[in-house]
């Protein structure tokens, strides 16, 4: 993700993301927040047993995000702050991998604490690879000369999406296939709907 931003010119930053309402620095500054969230998070110790996984985390709504959410509207306020959108860049490079090397570091057994609930550090990872996997999808989605998410991000992202809708996608779809029709980002054809049988009345899963 990093570095599929790094790749990013300063035009590419003002066109539209695949986030509503968002343009493409508001998509890489919330990812600023997120990687400052593993930081934090990573560092927030909890004794008691967990209580969410990589899949119960999520809490699937009936409806797409608005934009309208006030935490939105404030990371809309902070990414035209930056002006520059290099700043944006270095600030990712930055915390990003800091993130990434606190993780590497982390015991996927501890247990940490964030949104009051408690969950491993490999489950607490694992939502990650799920939210920034979906989000580099989100960035790209105007980018057609953009780089892809990384196979194994997709691979895994598809898995813990087919655990919470609780059934597989059809064996013969691509993993982008499956994680942008299962979440909304695309709508599904009429052929993938006869594929998809009983599933497609419970798509799309919109993750929050």
């Amino acid at each position: 993700m990093r570095a599929a931003v790094a790749g990013l010119s300063d035009e590419d930053f003002a066109r539209p993301s695949g986030c509503t309402g968002w343009l493409v620095r508001d998509l890489v500054c919330h990812l600023v927040i997120d990687a400052q969230d593993v930081l934090i998070t990573l560092v927030t110790p909890a004794d008691t047993e967990p209580t969410r996984d990589a899949v119960t985390y999520w809490e699937v709504a009936e409806t797409p995000p608005t934009g309208d959410d006030p935490l939105d509207a404030l990371t809309v306020r902070l990414a035209a702050a930056y002006q520059d959108p290099g700043l944006l860049k270095f600030h990712l490079d930055d915390v990003g991998s800091a993130a990434g090397r606190a993780a590497e570091l982390a015991d996927p057994k501890l247990r940490v604490g964030t949104r009051d609930q408690v969950l491993t550090v490999g489950d607490y990872l694992s939502v990650y690879v799920l939210e920034w996997t979906l989000h580099h999808l989100d960035l790209i989605a105007h980018l057609p000369d953009a780089a892809d998410p990384p196979a194994e991000g997709l691979a895994r992202t598809r898995e813990l999406l087919e655990r919470i809708a609780g059934t597989g996608f059809p064996a013969s779809w691509s993993d982008r296939d499956a994680l942008l029709v299962g979440t909304g980002r695309r709508a599904a054809t009429d052929g993938e709907r006869a594929e998809l049988g009983e599933l497609a009345a419970r798509l799309p899963l919109f993750l929050g």
